[in-house]
């Protein structure tokens, strides 16, 4: 039996609204509490191995991303699964990456009987792997995601399984997207402190550097860039050098209402 997609249209076989609530709750309460993006999608894999695990058959959790069409495996719930990640990543191929090629669910039920991706298949199998599901996550062209979920147990993945990876999936997707544009937010909001610093230390050595030279504010600019091109050493430094002489001060920084 080869690949198989998931029920059509990502139905919520097995799924309560009450259950969805839930993880809703509980992936807003994510984004918030993660640091950063590889620090949520860390727990977002953990998160997913728990709640698609059972009693019959724990789950492995595996989220590969892409960026500037490069795969990389970005987090996982356990090392076996990042290294079944990155293998398949190594290939260039396999049933993870052909989901996120298609935007479509996929599942393995039987790697044993799985004619495709034929290295990488017999790899993941050697490592105790009965069957894989794939889930990708829809970030609307900011990144390119996916759950990569993988079972010790042959059709280690039911028709509801399925239901509440995608479910899960679908839920998470929101969350990831917001993480992402919060990381945004925080990049900018650094560039932005660190060219008001470089401002600050500039200015200030511009006053000294005039009150020194009794010249103009463009004359001592111009000191400063010359100076800076004669060392090959960036103007903020050169900046920085001349206060750390004058006052002893070594950390700048600009000083303003969060």
């Amino acid at each position: 039996m080869n690949s198989t997609p998931g029920p059509p249209g990502g139905g919520t076989l097995g799924v309560t609204a009450e259950d969805a609530g839930r993880l809703a709750y509980d992936l807003q309460d994510l984004v918030l509490d993660s640091p950063d993006v590889e620090e949520f999608l860390t727990e977002l894999a953990t998160m997913a191995a728990m709640q698609l695990s059972t009693a019959a058959g724990g789950v492995l959790c595996g989220v590969t991303t892409i960026r500037r069409k490069h795969p990389a495996a970005a987090a996982s719930s356990d090392p076996r699964a990042r290294a079944m990640d990155e293998l398949q990543n190594g290939f260039g191929d396999g049933p993870c990456l052909t989901a996120l090629r298609d935007n479509r669910t996929l599942y393995v039920p039987d790697l044993a009987a799985e004619t495709r991706w034929g290295d990488y298949i017999s790899a993941v199998a050697a490592q105790g792997i009965g069957s894989i599901l794939a889930v990708p996550l829809d970030l609307a062209g900011e990144a390119s995601a996916v759950l990569n979920l993988y079972s010790t147990r042959t059709d280690g993945f039911s028709d509801a399984d399925i239901a509440k990876a995608e479910s899960f999936a679908s839920h998470a997707t929101g969350s990831l997207r917001l993480a992402l544009r919060i990381a945004h937010l925080r990049e900018v909001h650094d560039n932005l402190s660190a060219a008001m610093d470089s401002r600050t230390t500039i200015d200030m050595a511009i006053g000294a550097v005039m009150a020194q030279n009794r010249c103009s504010r463009d004359a001592a600019f111009r000191i400063l860039a010359n100076a800076s091109n004669h060392r090959n050493v960036k103007l903020r430094d050169v900046a920085a050098s001349i206060i750390a002489s004058i006052s002893g001060e070594t950390d700048i920084q600009t000083r303003f209402e969060e």
